[in-house]
């Protein structure tokens, strides 16, 4: 074949000889094994150590590719339109899974291929969100909370109050960018549930953060949070328990919050979307996560509490007590998980443009 034909072909034209070309120089075994040697991932930004990424490219001799997504209502959106059929492996949050499988968004697990399933903490097996795990493995789970530096001299009430009471205010600061969890804070602050569907408490809620939106920097991620916080651009900011320990390790002044009125506790999972195009792979990747080595680096990386066991016996004595990331059972008694709020979730949607637009 002359190839200087090529370039006078369009590029999708030109897409399709290509292909043709190889399907006749590598047949079509050849062809769909290369077709199947990579991965799709969609998971939360700065969530998984690289160089595990990494190793299970070479020792499955494949590419992985990693898109990122900072709130799980975005996750949602993109797999409900067309992306369970684009990615292979998602990420979602405890409260995620159930709408998710009641949308027919996820593929059921094969437990066979998933033998690594055993060295799961027995916190988090069996789940009430999934029962059996049919549908998501645990992968590491947090809290949530302010991270705060702190005016010199001072000893800060761990407190919502210093986002929602002007008078206690300690200086700019920033909200989490998540509609349920942002709710969940407001929910707390005035003694309610974090998964209360009453509509009184969620006007109450709304005119909160509403009047905390006028003195706020504005939304961002708990990334994006921390980040602000670190620069010295905010005092404070609502983020997830691994930003905080992340923060606190590049910034001794720092300090994580997890107040009195209490706050969220969340595990997110592993899951594979209805129509991956890479299932075995997927799963492959699912159990090289699982492996405890593995899970150990990657909670050394993320900062997040682990839900294998056996990585955290691997990780320094120090990071598996640190309070930041494993909080202690007092502490965890005051902490709620959010639930799946089924058709009251529009609620919440029209609730969060409402506070968005103002």
């Amino acid at each position: 074949m002359d190839t200087r034909l090529i370039p006078c072909l369009g590029l999708r034209s030109q897409a399709r000889l290509l292909s043709w070309v190889l399907a006749l120089c590598l047949g079509p075994a050849s062809l769909a094994a290369a077709a199947e040697a990579r991965l799709n991932l969609f998971i939360w930004s700065e969530y998984i150590d690289p160089e595990v990424v990494a190793d299970f490219e070479k020792a499955h001799n494949c590419r992985v590719t990693v898109d990122l997504y900072e709130d799980s209502e975005s996750m949602l959106a993109r797999l409900a339109n067309g992306g369970d059929a684009l990615y292979d492996v998602v990420v979602p949050s405890d409260n995620m899974v159930p709408v998710l499988i009641r949308r027919g968004l996820l593929a059921p697990l094969r437990h066979e291929t998933l033998t690594n399933l055993r060295h799961l903490d027995e916190r988090f097996r069996n789940p009430d969100y999934d029962r059996g795990h049919r549908y998501s493995v645990p992968y590491q789970w947090g809290t949530m909370g302010i991270l705060l530096r702190p005016p010199r001299g001072t000893s800060p009430e761990a407190t919502w109050g210093l986002l929602f009471d002007p008078a206690r205010q300690p200086g700019p600061f920033v909200l989490i960018d998540s509609p349920r969890d942002l709710f969940a804070a407001a929910f707390r602050f005035l003694g309610r549930s974090v998964n209360t569907t009453n509509l009184a408490d969620l006007r109450r809620a709304l005119d909160l953060l509403a009047a905390a939106r006028q003195r706020a920097l504005g939304f961002d991620g708990s990334v994006g949070g921390m980040n602000k916080v670190l620069s010295g651009a905010a005092r404070a900011a609502i983020v997830y328990s691994g930003e905080a320990a992340r923060a606190i390790r590049a910034d001794t002044n720092l300090v994580y919050l997890l107040p009195r009125e209490g706050t969220i506790l969340w595990v997110d999972n592993l899951a594979i979307p209805a129509r991956a195009p890479h299932r075995e792979l997927a799963e492959r990747f699912i159990n090289f996560v699982l492996a405890p080595p593995n899970a150990a680096r990657i909670a050394r990386y993320t900062r997040f509490a682990t839900c294998n066991r056996e990585a955290r016996s691997q990780l320094d004595p120090r990071e598996a007590s640190h309070p930041a990331i494993y909080p202690d059972e007092e502490t965890l008694s005051r902490l709620e998980y959010l639930k799946d709020v089924g058709p009251a979730s529009r609620w919440f949607d029209e609730a969060w443009t409402r506070l968005k637009a103002r």
